[in-house]
């Protein structure tokens, strides 16, 4: 197999991210025509102006949601999936550099958006400009599109789905290779139950975290450190205070995590008679998939993970934070239904949130196939298999769409962390790997 992307494809696709990178385009308030901030809004132009340097037609919503850029001829559409938003920087003295100034360094791209998405993106986008100056004709119109509010509430994909027409096919260049075909349904709500005035808590977490840790400074202190000594919980005793301890872990991984709020909670139903506690103690206790409550629910995906990240108790309400990554043949509606009179005795009631539907295309299908094949073929590794992710990627708002890249299984991670970087070998293999799957798939 003779290969597509030489040096020149490659030394632009650099320059390309270091200009992106340098756009700063982490989610902020909202302006005119900038629904999440001057920032991203800037990227989204900016991603235009290369697209159209390199020969697309493009097109950018009015409002700042989203833009595409198309190539070829053809009735049917073949989608690369991209998000331009990225996670602010964090801790700036936890970098060496700057994060927002795209820069090679010691053989790496450095800065934020690197790896997530950006890099990937303009990987990809590079790709099929190689397969231009080959002169490889598109049997389908190879359209990207990026989205602009991936790392918050898909809001400009929503968006895009609402406006334009969907695609035949398509991959997202936002998670690891070889592939993912299935991703778990997501579903993110509330138990929201009365109030107490017997205590006071307020512990509140990102959805999609399991915390590792959880502080009681309410009334019956010693009472509670000696329930969390008889369940053998670790703890830190700040005298006035405790830190119940646990391991954080991503909530699609939580039954490998150990979560500090319901560890809090299971002592504090020990020491007060209160119903909603008793849903945690009683009932739900530390089990991450759910079984105490759901029973078994299982299919080719993975098991049913169940995430309680937050807990809020005052004289007015209860509220608590729940995470659901549901496998993907299971009734989500039915799966609601359950619950929602599972933790009705408990004086508590379901409130949704949000949910993202799940994606699942069959391994069998041309699409899995063919892009297993070049990934193999590219790699040398005959034992790679499909994978299966409780997580979540723009491909599961598209039809016939999966999780492509851009990381290889050894690019070591820097996504949301600081000192973010995309080592360039890796990059111009990625680059060859996409030219030869969009080559098979839309040129062949």
């Amino acid at each position: 197999m003779s290969k597509i992307v030489n040096e020149q494809e490659q030394q632009e696709a650099v320059q390309a991210l270091e200009r992106l990178i340098s756009v700063p385009s982490y989610n902020q308030e909202k302006a005119a025509g900038a629904p999440f901030g001057q920032g991203v809004r800037n990227a989204l132009d900016e991603m235009m102006k290369i697209c159209d340097e390199l020969g697309f037609k493009t097109y950018e919503d009015p409002d700042g949601y989203y833009g595409y850029a198309e190539v070829g001829q053809g009735d049917k559409v073949f989608g690369v999936i991209c998000h331009l938003d990225t996670v602010p920087a964090g801790d700036l003295a936890a970098w060496k550099h700057d994060p927002f100034k795209g820069t090679v360094i010691n053989n790496a791209v450095y800065g934020r958006g690197s790896q997530d998405d950006k890099g990937p993106g303009i990987a990809a986008l590079f790709a099929v400009k190689a397969l231009m100056d080959r002169g490889y004709q598109f049997k389908q119109r190879i359209r990207f599109i990026y989205g602009t509010d991936e790392e918050i509430l898909w809001r400009g994909i929503a968006q895009y789905n609402k406006k334009e027409s969907p695609i035949d096919s398509g991959i997202s260049p936002d998670a690891e290779f070889p592939l993912i075909y299935a991703e778990k349904g997501l579903q993110q709500s509330y138990l929201v139950g009365p109030g107490t005035d017997q205590l006071k808590i307020s512990l509140k977490n990102a959805f999609n975290a399991v915390p590792d840790k959880a502080v009681y400074n309410g009334p019956k202190l010693a009472e509670v450190k000696a329930a969390l000594d008889r369940h053998g919980f670790k703890y830190n005793d700040d005298g006035d205070s405790i830190t119940v301890l646990g391991k954080s872990v991503h909530a699609m991984l939580a039954p490998q995590g150990t979560n500090a709020v319901l560890r809090l909670a299971i002592a504090l139903d020990d020491v007060f008679d209160f119903k909603p506690l008793d849903f945690i103690g009683k009932l739900f206790k530390e089990d991450a998939t759910g079984s105490n409550v759901l029973g078994d629910v299982e299919d080719e995906s993975g098991h049913l993970t169940f995430n309680i990240s937050s807990l809020e108790i005052n004289e007015k309400e209860t509220r608590m934070q729940i995470d659901l990554r549901i496998p993907v043949t299971i009734d989500r509606d039915r799966l609601i239904e359950k619950l929602s009179k599972k933790v009705a005795p408990y004086d508590l009631k379901y409130v949704h949130f949000d949910y993202l539907a799940p994606l699942y295309v069959p391994k069998d299908t041309k699409l899995v196939q063919t892009l297993m094949d070049v990934y193999k073929e590219q790699t040398g590794d005959q034992d790679a298999t499909p994978q299966i992710s409780g997580g979540a990627t723009f491909a599961r708002t598209m039809h016939n769409c999966v999780a492509f890249g851009g990381m290889l299984p050894t690019t070591p991670d820097y996504m949301h962390q600081a000192n973010e970087q995309w080592p360039l070998p890796d990059m111009y293999k990625a680059m060859e790997i996409f030219a030869q799957a969009i080559k098979r798939l839309v040129c062949d």
